[in-house]
């Protein structure tokens, strides 16, 4: 398809939102395809016109609206049906409408398909391979074709399959795309098969290929866990085009996830994947596609999860201290990630002062303090904190060795949360599953000079204490009205000890450019919510450059 060695091809807009709660609109869609073609990506498929209306949709405007650098757009769809000629199949048509310069064709290549699914014979599935495809490429598109059930097919009648890929190259198709559509395939029998039928057609291997030279590729699924796997034998077998995902979105467990197959490819075999500098942005990518589908980012994501790069063990921290590359299979810097300290009581004084100096600190030669601090930690773990995800709490903590105090911002005098049922009209019983609950908080605390009582009103006590002392420091530190508690996560410890166990609650913050996390513990939810909303507004004042007042 074009000149370079290797085909990378997303179908995140299309493949991926067929994933369990994902609903992406036409403006979603705009959004996403920019950061896909700013990744460098060769392909980004686009949708099905014609068959869904706002994928119609999405291909007039993106013809207005979207310029892409690196990028060409792919529309999707279906061969044509049996019994019509493929001219006058409207959903053929709508493909052209598009006005894209790639179409993408789903074919049945397992002959089981063709007879249960289709309900026609066998050589009129080939018959609609050959004619869709030769009437797509004399239209002057360019066309790729996915050999749907690829796989499963090959394993029960190779003829049928081999012969569907033929149809598709006789009939001028560029790239003929491997599907494990169902997900269960597993790397040796992918490399098997991938080499067996090149070998049967006589392909070129993908790194011996050249411009204009027809091209297997690798559709993947991730049913059996091995999709990236899979995806990695069959370009070693000779495939030269990969499709999939960012992040592995896609329906069941998922499409093969095509940054981690970029990454692998680019940093362990040297095959060149993608245009510009995307690599170096997968990370920044990665996530903001994740917010634009309004999924969370998986932390143990590999490359450019969060976890992907951090460090929790001592043992780990002394050998990273000398050097990072002993517990790093990669350079993280490559994909646009970062080395991250661990702080938890598996830590030694060596992730203490990695962990300071990732905060700003430099604690080389502080045996004193690492040592106090490093024992403060694994008391706190003890009790039921942790810091490994609470950061903020930390370095709250790591202030207050070095200086002997936290910054007095305010001083609590005292709170209270009620929580009241009221009865919904007509019904006087409060017990009733319809009734209303709502929660009133009071915040007595002493800042800027002045005794504040302060009361807010929330879904829930926590909701309610946020909003009471948010108001009442807002009169002195006008700063925190840019702070928005954007997470809460509550873990009950010692659930043996059923409702008298303690409680962990993590507190994610931010001010519209940055977030933090902090911790609390206590022996019931809002008072652990209380301490780490405390931590937030302290840590969120300190890092805006405000002294206390």
């Amino acid at each position: 398809m074009t000149s370079a060695p290797f085909h990378v091809y997303d179908t995140t807009l299309r493949d991926g939102a067929q994933q369990e709660g994902m609903n992406l609109s036409v403006a979603d869609k705009l959004a996403i395809a920019p950061l896909l073609d700013e990744l460098g990506v060769g392909f980004i498929e686009g949708g099905w016109p014609g068959a869904v209306p706002k994928d119609t949709e999405f291909f007039r405007r993106a013809a207005k609206e979207l310029d892409l650098r690196h990028a060409v757009l792919a529309a999707f769809g279906a061969t044509r049906k049996a019994g019509l000629r493929a001219w006058d199949d409207p959903q053929v048509r709508a493909l052209l409408d598009a006005e894209t310069p790639v179409i993408t064709l789903v074919a049945k290549s397992d002959v089981r398909h063709v007879e249960r699914a289709l309900r026609t014979t066998p050589d009129e599935g080939l018959a609609m391979i050959t004619d869709t495809v030769s009437f797509l490429v004399g239209e002057g598109r360019r066309v790729v074709v996915d050999a749907e059930h690829f796989f499963d097919g090959y394993r029960y009648d190779a003829a049928f399959t081999r012969a569907a890929v033929e149809a598709a190259f006789a009939a001028g198709a560029e790239v003929v795309a491997l599907c494990d559509t169902n997900g269960g395939m597993l790397p040796n029998w992918v490399g098997e098969i991938v080499t067996g039928l090149r070998e049967e057609l006589g392909l070129p291997h993908g790194r011996d290929a050249r411009a204009g030279d027809p091209l297997l590729g690798m559709h993947a699924h991730n049913d059996s866990g091995c999709a990236v796997g899979n995806t990695l034998a069959a370009v070693d077998a000779g495939c030269a085009h990969v499709q999939g995902t960012v992040n592995g979105y896609g329906e069941r467990t998922g499409n093969v996830d095509l940054v981690t197959v970029v990454a692998n490819l680019a940093l362990k075999h040297g095959v060149p994947t993608l245009a510009g500098d995307g690599l170096a942005e997968a990370t920044r990518i990665a996530h903001a596609v994740a917010e634009i589908t309004n999924i969370s980012p998986y932390a143990r994501q590999p490359y450019v999860g969060a976890s992907a790069f951090a460090h929790k063990a001592g043992l780990h921290a002394s050998a990273i201290k000398v050097d990072p590359d002993l517990y790093q299979h990669a350079d993280p810097t490559a994909v646009g990630n970062d080395m991250r300290m661990l702080v938890s009581d598996m830590a030694g004084r060596a992730s203490i002062e990695l962990k300071g100096r990732e905060l700003g600190f430099d604690l080389a030669g502080q045996a004193e303090l690492l040592t106090r601090v490093t024992n403060r930690v694994k008391d706190a773990e003890a009790q039921g904190y942790t810091f490994d995800a609470a950061d903020a709490s930390f370095e709250l903590v790591l202030r207050e060795e070095l200086t002997g105090a936290r910054p007095a911002y305010f001083h609590v005098e005292s709170w209270r949360a009620i929580v009241e049922t009221v009865a919904g009209p007509g019904h006087p019983d409060p017990d009733r599953r319809d009734a209303e609950a709502l929660a009133e908080a009071t915040v007595k605390l002493h800042a800027g000079g002045e005794r504040i009582i302060s009361t807010g009103e929330g879904n829930g006590p926590v909701n309610a204490l946020d909003q009471a002392l948010r108001q009442g420091l807002t009169r002195v530190y006008p700063e925190i009205e840019r702070f928005e508690l954007i997470d809460f996560k509550v873990r009950i410890l010692d659930a043996q000890q059923g409702t008298d166990a303690t409680t962990r609650v993590l507190v994610e913050t931010t001010d519209g450019q940055h977030s933090w996390s902090t911790v609390g513990v206590g022996p019931n939810v809002i008072e652990a919510a209380w301490e780490a909303l405390i931590d937030a507004h302290v840590y969120g004042l300190l890092h805006a450059g405000v002294g206390p007042r």
